[in-house]
C-alpha cells in the first residue's frame, strides 16, 4: 500500500470512531460506483450523514478541510442519490459532513468536523 494511502485509510478509521463516539451509526464506509466514491455514510439520529474525511500530516498545504471544495461537495450530492437509489431507505434529511484528520508524524491526530457544507 503507497504511503499517501495508508494515510488515508487510517484517517478514515479514525474519523469513523470519532463520528460513532459522537452517536452516528456508520452504515457503510468507502462506497463505490462507476462515478466515484463516499468515504462515510452515516445516520445520525433521523438524518442520513454523508460524510468526506481529508487526511493531512502537516498543514504546510492548508487544513484538510480545506481540501474539500464546493466541486468535490457537488459531486458528493451526485454520488449520495446514487447511493439512495442503491438502497430502500427514505431518511428524514440529508446532511454533508467534512471530517479532516491531521495526522503529523509525531504528536497525537487532531480530528475537525464541519457539519453540513
Amino acid at each position: 500500500m503507497k504511503p499517501k494511502d495508508a494515510l488515508g485509510k487510517y484517517g478514515e478509521e479514525l474519523a469513523t470512531r470519532y463520528l460513532s463516539k459522537n452517536g452516528m451509526v456508520i452504515l457503510e464506509r468507502n462506497w463505490r460506483c462507476d462515478i466515484g466514491e463516499l468515504d462515510v455514510i452515516a445516520r445520525d439520529k433521523d438524518d442520513l450523514v454523508i460524510c468526506e474525511v481529508k487526511t493531512r500530516r502537516s498543514t504546510v498545504f492548508g487544513e484538510p478541510i480545506e481540501a474539500v471544495t464546493p466541486r468535490k461537495v457537488r459531486r458528493m450530492r451526485g454520488l449520495a442519490l446514487r447511493w439512495l437509489e442503491t438502497k430502500s431507505v427514505s431518511p428524514r434529511g440529508i446532511r454533508f459532513d467534512v471530517v479532516g484528520v491531521l495526522a503529523p508524524v509525531v504528536g497525537p491526530p487532531t480530528i475537525t468536523h464541519i457539519r453540513g457544507v
